[in-house]
């Protein structure tokens, strides 16, 4: 007898909540072909609820996600929307902290039939995963700035930066992990980058000594490093030399936008946010509220976000159901791409939010 897996749902703001009802139509039209279940658990946050009620994640919500067997998440925050300290109202912060999500997972690879920024012929080939420690490094300081004052004027401010040897250790062994995994599936050597600047800091002098110390314990796994500045250049000149890339957690915030301008903007950038015991899965883009309500944003990035929780479960579930939606999502969307009649608004084409969804679930009655 086959699963129902309950599915805590954050649509959030902006496009978020355009993007999620996109991926609803999806999980739907793949479960009647797979059987593959989904009951969906919309639930409130967001700055616009913070706006409304006073608070961004209301208890409830939390409470909600706790029990739930993964969380999907669209968007939130609003840049009007701020707090005492200036800062924006962005729960998803507070949930990855809240549920130990220490793997910031930022896949990225170029579809056949969509043009990338980069003119090389190799950049067609471009897939890798950024793994970005989610809980620690300098967001770590986050609710947490010393902010010095002298005559009643602030003069200073300082963020500190946390780097812990559990902390890097386990993300750097799902890295790993991953890379492995990668390599079983794609046929080919399973390689790990490690990204830093420990020739600056003593904190990132750390990082890297405990990556080496896992790398010693995956001896079958490639590895190299690289200091933070030189990855952000040879990610644009050649990022298809790449497979996994693991970082803190600043660092890995800035090169996954950088990546994913590599398959042509946000709106190609799934994101798994995942711990020992919970998964949330969303775009890795905004709010996007210049574009909210005209039905002009690209869904893909939530699609695959969704492909991305299926594809955990199923491993948490050890239920092939699962993983054959996953795999099925996925490849309706290259289909939808490749055919070439369809073109999200940022590559020039014309079709926004339901010209991509109708036409991914038109792919799913017909891919293999």
């Amino acid at each position: 007898m086959l699963s129902s897996y309950h599915i805590a749902v954050l649509p959030g703001d902006g496009i978020g909540k355009e993007v999620m009802q996109s991926a609803a139509d999806v999980l739907a039209a793949v479960a009647a072909r797979t059987g593959a279940t989904c009951q969906l658990d919309y639930q409130p946050a967001g700055a616009q609820h913070y706006l409304d009620s006073g608070v961004a994640l209301p208890e409830p919500t939390l409470r909600t996600c706790e029990r739930a067997d993964a969380i999907l998440f669209g968007a939130m925050g609003l840049p009007h929307v701020r707090g005492a300290d200036g800062t924006e109202i962005i729960p998803q912060l507070d949930l990855r902290f809240h549920f130990d999500l220490y793997a910031g997972v930022r896949p990225i690879r170029v579809f056949p039939g969509l043009p990338t920024p980069l003119a090389h012929p190799l950049a067609r080939s471009i897939d890798l995963v950024l793994v970005r420690e989610s809980t620690e490094g300098l967001f770590y300081a986050r609710g947490r700035g010393d902010v010095r004052s002298s005559d009643g004027v602030v003069s200073e401010v300082y963020d500190t930066m946390k780097i812990s040897r559990v902390g890097t250790a386990r993300v750097c062994e799902f890295a790993f992990a991953l890379a492995q995994r990668r390599a079983q599936q794609k046929g080919r050597v399973a390689r790990v980058t490690n990204v830093d600047k420990a020739n600056v800091f003593a904190s990132m002098a750390f990082w890297r000594a405990i990556f080496e110390e896992t790398a010693a314990r995956h001896p079958q796994v490639t590895t190299d490093n690289a200091y933070v500045d030189a990855m952000a250049l040879n990610l644009v000149l050649k990022p298809w030399t790449f497979d996994v890339l693991v970082t803190e957690n600043m660092f890995g915030d800035i090169l996954s936008d950088l990546i994913a301008a590599l398959a042509g903007g946000m709106g190609m950038a799934p994101s798994a946010d995942i711990g020992d015991r919970h998964g949330l899965f969303q775009p890795a883009h905004g709010t996007a509220p210049d574009i909210a309500g005209q039905g002009k944003a690209n869904p893909t990035a939530m699609l695959l976000s969704a492909a991305m929780m299926l594809d955990w479960l199923a491993v948490r579930a050890s239920d092939p159901h699962l993983a054959e939606a996953a795999q099925l999502i996925e490849r309706a969307v290259e289909t939808v791409f490749a055919h070439g009649t369809v073109r999200p608004m940022e590559f020039g084409g014309p079709h926004g939010t339901p010209e991509i969804t109708q036409a991914v679930i038109a792919a799913l009655q017909v891919v293999p």
